[in-house]
């Protein structure tokens, strides 16, 4: 009788004790939730597109001008667009587009340059065709992205940048077409 009082009453409070720990669970959602508000960290509630960027400056523009040549070799060779205006600190993505003219498969390797010189290291490329050796088989053509950012801190006596490619033949390089798709 003994055994089975004290059985009875390890059960009620392992039930007790079982119930407060669901509980306890389901209190601790908002109460995780209460400190990542106050905190302002790992935040689920509130949606990503109410973040804004704070390193663009909306207040002032600036202008950036493409150029393009082709040295020596029989290739079109030309931005997509000749000018866009944009704020400092905006991720901007332009193209360009080549074409080989030529009889035969070539490899090309673009190398900017920028006006006025001391610009060049505000200009942040994070994708670009410059990055690798591009190789065209006679007549193909592609279009290739360079993406970047105008860094905030660029000087403000600066309002227009103009970014220019040279092509130039890689000899000996392998003509192969690129495995990835050629974009560059």
């Amino acid at each position: 009788m003994k055994k089975e009082r004290a059985n009875r009453r390890m059960m009620v409070r392992l039930s007790i004790f079982a119930v407060a720990m669901f509980g306890f669970g389901f209190a601790l959602v908002p109460f995780y939730e209460k400190i990542c508000e106050v905190t302002g960290i790992n935040n689920l509630i509130k949606p990503a597109a109410a973040v804004e960027n704070t390193q663009v400056d909306k207040s002032r523009w600036v202008t950036l001008e493409f150029d393009s040549n082709s040295h020596g070799l029989e290739w079109d060779f030309r931005p997509v667009q000749r000018s866009v205006r944009v704020h400092p600190g905006e991720m901007i993505q332009i193209e360009y587009e080549v074409k080989n003219n030529g009889g035969k498969a070539i490899v090309g390797q673009a190398i900017p340059s920028y006006g006025p010189k001391h610009a060049a290291p505000f200009v942040k490329k994070l994708e670009c065709f410059c990055f690798r050796q591009q190789p065209l088989q006679a007549g193909e053509g592609k279009r290739m992205p360079v993406q970047f950012v105008i860094d905030s801190t660029l000087p403000a006596d600066v309002n227009t940048i103009t970014l220019s490619y040279t092509f130039f033949e890689v000899k000996g390089a392998s003509t192969a077409p690129a495995k990835s798709g050629g974009q560059g």
